[in-house]
């Protein structure tokens, strides 16, 4: 991949718009996707664009400050708003396989590829509005653990496909994080994920505080978070870690090993240019994650937000219908990625215009021959187009050589040609003899 330098252009601060030879590549990497997701057995769905605000809130800490609530103009207060635009997919995806639930075949494999919008500061990597690709198994009262694997699997061979360089999947396993709480005294490890989840963003002593203030852990305390944020590595490394720390009872175990089975069977599959660690660092703060964990990066921008995360999750389906669903998804952060390539210099530029053909002619052409004509070509399955009030030759093809059009149907004199516009030959054509080329 090799491209100038794009700088993003925003419409509104946070709300990032491409020119069409860049939507163009991005609607190519959608159909990539949507390819590979369909090849492992996913099938499509949309959900509305809004949701409501107690629906979204299920996600747990600081929603308020991520939702942007959605009111009629003439409803301006009338009190608090009900509605508000979904920030991500999963939550979504929960409340529909509550309510579609009598027609759905489980376990059920679902990927959604859709705009959603969050209440960011935008910087770079970080958008009001972005484009979410989101894979997900959901099934009844319990999730083959092998779906941890293929949800991981999936993303390796999605990002492959886009070439996006080379990446780092960082793995951990929130029962392990249970586990740690249950060894330090504390009744669950829900606000301890939250805390350590920061822990690349915080100083030794803003770690120590937030635990020692939020969580009433003395220094030993405090030395056993920060070793086990240091475990890193492949199974025998994370196994190692947690003897060393003497970590062990029924969650942090039953986590150890269902992670370090999944490291373990990745390993054997993964390309050459992708990492997939185990780290115990890796909580992702949201409350709902009850499992496997995933979260992936660039390697050439380490500094760079993650581009891929998502993990398992118990109950949160059963916050919207009395029935255990268990799921496990993971989520791609498509335009974080593609502006991030953009703004590198790291992709090419699609066409400018869907157009195949433009039909053109001086003024001996008449509008409706044209037009005819057109329509003719556009029956082989042609994108065709026509400059109306253009009568010169010269500037219909300065035309369609800006636009990147192709070729050129010429007609002039009653003679038809047709122009390629890459190598600057032209030859006799007829709808007849175009339409078998095209065939072949």
């Amino acid at each position: 991949m090799a491209g100038a330098k794009t700088k993003l252009s925003f419409a509104i601060s946070g709300f990032p718009e491409f020119t069409p030879e860049l939507r163009d590549v991005e609607r190519q990497w959608l159909a990539t996707l949507a390819q590979v997701f369909e090849s492992y057995g996913y099938a499509n769905i949309e959900t509305p664009s809004v949701e409501t605000v107690q629906t979204l809130a299920s996600k747990g800490e600081d929603v308020d400050k991520e939702i942007y609530a959605l009111t009629r103009l003439a409803a301006v207060g009338e009190g608090t708003a009900k509605l508000a635009l979904h920030y991500d997919l999963t939550v979504p995806t929960a409340r529909y396989v509550a309510k579609q639930h009598g027609n759905l075949t489980f376990p059920f494999k679902r990927y959604q590829m859709q705009r959603c919008w969050r209440g960011e500061r935008p910087q770079e990597g970080r958008y009001r509005e972005f484009t979410q690709c989101d894979i997900d198994v959901i099934d009844a009262d319990t999730v083959s653990l092998a779906y941890d694997a293929e949800m991981l699997e999936m993303a390796v061979v999605a990002l492959t496909r886009l070439k996006v360089g080379p990446v780092k999947f960082q793995v951990s396993n929130r029962r392990i994080m249970d586990g740690l709480a249950t060894h330090l005294g504390l009744p669950d490890g829900t606000l301890l994920a939250r805390i350590l989840d920061k822990v690349e963003k915080l100083s030794t002593e803003q770690l120590s505080e937030r635990l020692t203030s939020e969580l009433g852990l003395d220094a030993g305390g405090i030395d056993t978070c920060i070793r086990f944020c240091q475990i890193k590595g492949g199974p025998d490394a994370i196994a190692d870690g947690m003897d060393a720390l003497g970590l062990s009872n029924p969650d942090a175990d039953a986590g150890r090993d269902a992670l370090c089975t999944l490291l373990a069977r990745v390993e054997k599959s993964r390309p050459a240019d992708f990492i997939i660690d185990g780290d115990l660092a890796i909580s992702r703060g949201f409350d709902y994650y009850t499992g496997v964990v995933y979260e992936a990066r660039f390697i050439d921008f380490p500094g760079y937000p993650s581009i891929c995360a998502g993990g398992r999750y118990e109950n949160l389906v059963g916050q919207f219908m009395k029935r255990k669903l268990p799921g496990v998804g993971i989520s791609i952060g498509l335009t974080r990625i593609f502006t991030k390539l953009l703004s590198e210099g790291l992709l090419e530029s699609g066409r400018r215009s869907p157009t195949e053909v433009l039909v053109a002619g001086d003024e001996s052409l008449a509008a409706a021959e044209a037009e005819s004509l057109a329509a003719q070509i556009r029956a082989t399955g042609a994108n065709v187009e026509i400059l109306p009030d253009v009568s010169r030759l010269d500037k219909q093809l300065k035309y369609a050589n800006d636009k990147g059009i192709p070729y050129v149907w010429i007609v002039r004199d009653g003679q038809h040609m047709l122009k390629d516009m890459t190598t600057g030959t032209q030859q006799d054509v007829t709808v007849e003899s175009f339409a078998a080329a095209r065939a072949h």
